[in-house]
């Protein structure tokens, strides 16, 4: 039982809040690359992925695991895009800060959404049953070559005009 639930049930809502985490971080980062706010949505992926690491630390796992790190990596990088966002108001070399931050912080969580596919979907784990064969490195690598893409974009697109006081 973790927080009262049983670990099924656990395991859905961790994975409800990490689906939708990254959903609304994927359209953060649109709205980054279109140089637009969204305020309220910066702070739900903001809430979420918190959230995501969260409840990934409270499965019942002994020591120190791959997950814990890049979770631990995760809060460490929403931690600066929020003081970013919240204290710094991206203004200055803060805007950038946020870019790299939360977009780090998104990464993050599509890694662990890939590693998880392709342990749990069994076409996938037929691919890649020890994740060290060639499907799973190239979609990592792609991942990775297509956060790299997006962050570079957003950071030289994204602009917004100044809030009113």
């Amino acid at each position: 039982m973790i927080l009262g639930m049983t670990i099924a049930t656990f395991t859905t809502l961790h994975v409800a809040i990490s689906l939708v985490a990254i959903a609304a971080g994927f359209i953060a980062l649109f709205g980054l690359l279109a140089s637009r706010r969204f305020p309220l949505l910066n702070g739900l992926f903001l809430v979420l992925t918190a959230l995501t690491s969260l409840t990934g630390f409270l499965f019942p796992f002994k020591g120190i695991t791959p997950g814990i790190v890049v979770g631990i990596l995760s809060m460490i990088a929403l931690a600066v895009a929020a003081l970013a966002r919240y204290a710094g108001h991206m203004a200055g070399a803060w805007r950038g800060t946020y870019i790299i931050s939360a977009v780090l912080a998104l990464y993050f969580n599509v890694f662990v959404f890939i590693v998880q596919s392709f342990e749990k979907v069994p076409a996938l784990r037929a691919l890649a049953p020890t994740q060290s064969e060639g499907p799973f490195k190239i979609a990592q690598l792609a991942t990775l070559i297509l956060f790299v893409a997006l962050t570079v974009a957003a950071f030289r697109r994204y602009h917004p005009a100044p809030t009113a006081a």
